[in-house]
C-alpha cells in the first residue's frame, strides 16, 4: 500500500486531500483489512475519488473494468464478471471494517446496485466511551466505614445474625447481574447480526457448519478407468473393483494417483469467499475433506457440499430429496442432470457433452435438509470445475441472488428449501455469464 499511497498525487486532485471523507477513505485502505488487497483498496479509492469530485456518470462496470482492472475495450461484462465480484467482496469487507475499527470518524459504504461512495457521520458515542469522574471529596465520602473489633476480637457483622443472608443474598444479586449480562450481549449480538435470507439458514449460533470440499483424487480415478464410484465403495477406500481387467502395472499407476489428496482450486476459492461473509463465524465453521469426514458429522449441524457426485460421493444421501440430480456417462462424455418430475415444457433431463462447441457448463444450487432433518445443507453441484464455479458466482452475486430468493419467499417472509438448475459457458476453463433453467421449492 506504500506504492499506492505514493502515488496518491497522480491519482487524486489535491482538494481531496483536505476532505475529511478522503482522509477516512485512506484510513480504511491503511488497515489490516485492506493493506494485502490492492485491487480492493484501488477499487474503493476510484470510486471515492469519482463520487467526491462529482463524477458519477464514470461509476458504471465498462469504466471500473478499464480504469481499475485494466480491461480493454472489449470488455464484455455478460463474460467477464471482474466488477461484480470485487463489488460484493468490497461490501462485505466493509461491513467487517466499520465492525472492528475504533475511532471512526465515518461510516463508509456502496450500497447494493449502486457505484457511488456513500459517507455516514457517525454518532460520538460510538467513537469513544464516556469515562465518569468523580472528585476526590466524594471518593472518600463513599468509602465504607471501619468496623470496630469485640472485646473476642471478633468483629460485630460476623457475630451478626444476618451476615449470612446478607451474604447468600450478594451473591445471588451477581450472578442474576452477570447472568442478565450475557443475556443482553447475546440478544445485541443477534440484533446486530446481517441479516440474509439464505446464508442466515446456513450459518447459526447454535450449530456448527461443516464445508465439505471435493475429491478431485476420485475423479482423476473415474477419468481414468470410466467408471463411477458408489458411496459404499468410497466409504470402503478400495478402489481395486474400478481397476477390474486392467494389468497389475496400470492398476498400480491409476491407484497411485486416485490416492492422492487432491481438491480444486474453486473449491479454495469457494471456502475463502464463504470465510469473508459477515454471516459466517470462524469458531463455528469447520472445513472437511470428503475423504475424511464421517457419517456422524453431517448430523451435527450444517453442511455444504461442493462438487458433482463423482467428485464427493456424499451427494448419494441427498439425492432423494432433490428433483434436479447429476448423472455422469463417462464411457459417452456426457453429463446429465435427471429432471425427476419435469413440469410443463422442461424435458426431463439436461446434459452436457465434452463435444459442445459452446462448452456449455451446468450446475444445482439446492437448499435441502440435512440428515436428521434439524438443520440444513446446502449443495453446489456443477457437472465440472466450470459449472460449480458458475453456481458460486450465483451465490456469492447479491444483485443476482437476492431477488430469485424474494421470489420463493414464503407468506411469512422465511425462505423454504429450494433447487436451482443454473447454465454458463466455459471460457477457458471458468464459467462465463450464467442464467437460471429451471428451479423448485420444497413446501
Amino acid at each position: 500500500m506504500t506504492t499506492l499511497l505514493q502515488d496518491l498525487s497522480s491519482y487524486t486532485e489535491s482538494s481531496l486531500m483536505e476532505d475529511e471523507r478522503w482522509q477516512a477513505v485512506l484510513q480504511i485502505v491503511n488497515s489490516p483489512r485492506f493493506s494485502k488487497s490492492s485491487r480492493l483498496s484501488q477499487l474503493l479509492l476510484y470510486l471515492a475519488e469519482q463520487t467526491l469530485l462529482d463524477r458519477t456518470k464514470l461509476l458504471n462496470e465498462q469504466t471500473i473494468a478499464t480504469e481499475v482492472f485494466e480491461r480493454g475495450d472489449d470488455f464484455d461484462p455478460g463474460v467477464d464478471t471482474i466488477v461484480r465480484s470485487h463489488m460484493v467482496r468490497l461490501r462485505q469487507r466493509l461491513d467487517q471494517y466499520v465492525a472492528d475499527a475504533k475511532g471512526t470518524v465515518f461510516q463508509v459504504t456502496v450500497p447494493k446496485g449502486e457505484y457511488i461512495v456513500r459517507f455516514d457521520r457517525l454518532a460520538s458515542s460510538f467513537l469513544e466511551p464516556i469515562v465518569e469522574a468523580y472528585p476526590l471529596d466524594q471518593v472518600a465520602a463513599a468509602a465504607p466505614p471501619v468496623i470496630a473489633k469485640d472485646s473476642s476480637s471478633r468483629t460485630r457483622w460476623v457475630t451478626n445474625p444476618l451476615f449470612l443472608p446478607c451474604c447468600l443474598m450478594s451473591v445471588l444479586i451477581v450472578l442474576l447481574s452477570f447472568a442478565l449480562f450475557f443475556t443482553r450481549h447475546r440478544a445485541t449480538e443477534a440484533a446486530n447480526r446481517p441479516s440474509h435470507l439464505l446464508w442466515n439458514r446456513i450459518f447459526q449460533s447454535s450449530r456448527p457448519t461443516t464445508f465439505v470440499a471435493a475429491d478431485n483424487g476420485l475423479v482423476l480415478l473415474h477419468w481414468m478407468t470410466r467408471k463411477d464410484t458408489t458411496l459404499a465403495e468410497y466409504l470402503n477406500r478400495d478402489f481395486r473393483q474400478e481397476t477390474q481387467g486392467l494389468s497389475r502395472e496400470r492398476t498400480d499407476e491409476i491407484l497411485n494417483i486416485a490416492n492422492r489428496r487432491y481438491t480444486s482450486f474453486v473449491d479454495l476459492n469457494f471456502f475463502r469467499r464463504i470465510q469473508q461473509l459477515p454471516f459466517s463465524s470462524s469458531d463455528k465453521l469447520i472445513v472437511k475433506y470428503a475423504r475424511d469426514l464421517r457419517m456422524d458429522e453431517l448430523k451435527q449441524g450444517n453442511i455444504i457440499l461442493s462438487g458433482a457426485r463423482g467428485a464427493n460421493p456424499w451427494l448419494e444421501l441427498y439425492e432423494p430429496q432433490m428433483n434436479f440430480f447429476g448423472s455422469n456417462d463417462g464411457v459417452h462424455h456426457i453429463y446429465s442432470f435427471i429432471n425427476r418430475h419435469p413440469q410443463p415444457g422442461e424435458p426431463d433431463r439436461y446434459f452436457v457433452s465434452d463435444a459442445d462447441p459452446k462448452q456449455r457448463v451446468l450446475g444445482v444450487l439446492a437448499l435441502i435438509s440435512n440428515l436428521d432433518g434439524n438443520g440444513n445443507a446446502l449443495v453446489i453441484e456443477g457437472n465440472s470445475m466450470a459449472g460449480t464455479e458458475a453456481i458460486t458466482d450465483f451465490l456469492f452475486n447479491d444483485e443476482a441472488l437476492l431477488p430469485f430468493l424474494s421470489q420463493l419467499k414464503k407468506p411469512d417472509g422465511t425462505l423454504p428449501h429450494f433447487e436451482v438448475l443454473i447454465e454458463s459457458n466455459s471460457v477457458n476453463g471458468n464459467a462465463g455469464s450464467f442464467h437460471i433453467l429451471a428451479y423448485r421449492t420444497h413446501l
